[in-house]
């Protein structure tokens, strides 16, 4: 029996732990082939339920089936909300990114506007030089003070010298006019520099806006992921913990039909124990009579040859008498006389299959309660004591004896619904019956003899049976045996 806190720990491995996951996580930890085949599984058990479950009534199969039907949903739910977090981990590196980028461009903006005032004091600087220079040509009617200073010296040494100190003044003069056009094209290329930035950052913005808008909707999204996942867990649990209290009244049920069916069964073991004694009891009076008919003849077959050769002798001697020659004949045994039937049985099973259908529902054998479902038995699975024929939903299909035999039972047998059972006697020393189940009609009657492949009942889906399906037993000296290797 699984506990709530097991049967909880199971549910939350089989979401794969999605409700712990931060909604900051990466994507990437469910995987989507472990998925598919989780899904798969989960369906199938969906599909088996019907065949699995003739022990439980109609309304524990729907829950049970709506349960699982729940379980097949997780794996999707699972992966909505791993694409979800997926989703708000893209989201978030880039407005991480687009942060960084906005950041940078307004650094550099920055940096540019100081550039600029730093340049705009070069520049006034600049022009207040080279207008002092032009107010003092102006004032000496358009010639340097320089130039004048030169023209009035007296002697060619003091000239030469005058002109060199002109030539630097011209060229500290040019070199003011260079600086001042040099900082009016850097001041020109930064304010450019700055407009483009200042466009960079208003588009930058607006992604950032964007991406912080998808970011909430993708959070929004991861939410109502695991808002869902939370509800679809919480349900499975619920429905889980309903079928759980079922249990009780079910194991009953369970006792009850297992009492039913050893009953039964033990009936049968006891009936083909007394076949194998009558079969028995048969062989050794068949035998016993055998020898005794062999004794008896051999006996006869001594007396009329010891009386056939008396006769010889006495002819013989007859024969002497009267001097004439005789020739004995040697005594010739008479043909055997036909022996008396002796026993014998079937050296081979000899069944037949007792359906049409081709599809087999459920095997013969333990089976397993399927992970995540409910154990209703305690013990793991139970065994499924047939072979189980389906016929896509439809009854009415007719059931034929697998081997020739005698009606043992037939009629309504409980849990097994209409049922037959045929007693096919002793074959290689053991004996052999069939069983019938779950029949919409039955065609014999108890104590018929019937011949294989004749039709006694019809495919139903009477007794604890979810569906129309021919369940098929065969028993051998009171065990059940897989039908399947008797075929």
């Amino acid at each position: 029996m699984l506990s709530n806190a097991v049967r909880r720990k199971f549910l939350r491995a089989t979401i794969g732990g999605a409700l712990a996951l931060s909604l900051t996580l990466p994507a990437g930890i469910v995987i989507a082939d472990e998925l598919d085949d989780r899904k798969v599984d989960v369906e199938k058990n969906i599909d088996n339920l019907e065949q699995d479950m003739e022990v439980l009534d109609s309304d524990i199969v729907a829950t049970d089936k709506k349960l699982r039907a729940q379980q097949a949903q997780v794996p999707a739910a699972e992966a909505a909300l791993a694409d979800a977090q997926s989703r708000v981990s893209n989201a978030q590196a880039t407005v991480a990114d687009l942060t960084n980028r906005l950041i940078s461009a307004q650094a550099t903006r920055d940096k540019v506007a100081k550039a600029i005032e730093e340049n705009a004091a070069k520049i006034a600087e600049a022009e207040n030089t080279m207008a002092q220079i032009a107010s003092e040509a102006y004032k000496r009617g358009g010639v340097s003070s320089g130039l004048d200073m030169i023209l009035n010296m007296d002697s060619a040494t003091a000239m030469a010298d005058g002109l060199d100190m002109a030539n630097r003044a011209m060229d500290s003069q040019n070199a003011a006019y260079n600086d001042l056009a040099q900082e009016k094209a850097t001041d020109e290329s930064n304010k450019l520099r700055l407009v483009a930035v200042e466009d960079e950052i208003s588009s930058l913005k607006g992604q950032a806006e964007e991406a912080l808008a998808q970011e909430q909707s993708a959070r929004d999204a991861a939410q109502s992921a695991k808002d869902e996942l939370n509800a679809l867990v919480a349900s499975t649990e619920s429905l889980s913990a309903e079928l759980e209290a079922k249990k009780p009244q079910i194991q009953a049920k369970l006792k009850v039909q297992e009492q039913e069916s050893a009953s039964i069964n033990q009936q049968i073991k006891e009936r083909q124990e007394r076949l194998i004694k009558e079969a028995a009891e048969r062989k050794r009076k068949a035998e016993e009579k055998a020898r005794k008919e062999a004794e008896a003849e051999r006996q006869r077959v001594a007396k009329e040859k010891a009386a056939y050769e008396a006769e010889q002798e006495r002819q013989a001697a007859e024969a002497k008498r009267k001097q004439k020659t005789y020739k004995k004949k040697q005594y010739v045994a008479p043909k055997a006389k036909p022996k008396t039937e002796t026993y014998s049985e079937p050296s081979s099973w000899g069944l037949v299959k007792p359906t049409s259908s081709a599809r087999i529902t459920s095997s013969f054998g333990w089976r397993p309660t399927p992970a995540g479902t409910i154990d209703y038995s305690g013990q793991g699975g139970y065994v499924h004591a047939g072979v189980d024929w389906g016929f896509g939903g439809q009854c009415g299909s007719p059931i034929r004896a697998a081997a020739s035999g005698e009606i043992w039972f037939a009629g309504w047998g409980g849990s097994s619904g209409n049922k037959v059972t045929v007693s096919h006697g002793v074959v290689k020393g053991k004996a052999l019956a069939t069983n019938y189940h779950h029949m919409s009609r039955i065609a014999v009657s108890n104590g018929q003899h019937v011949k294989q492949g004749q039709v006694i009942g019809y495919v139903g889906t009477t007794g604890n049976s979810t569906g129309c399906h021919l369940h098929f037993e065969t028993i051998i000296n009171g065990s059940h045996v897989n039908p399947l290797g008797l075929l």
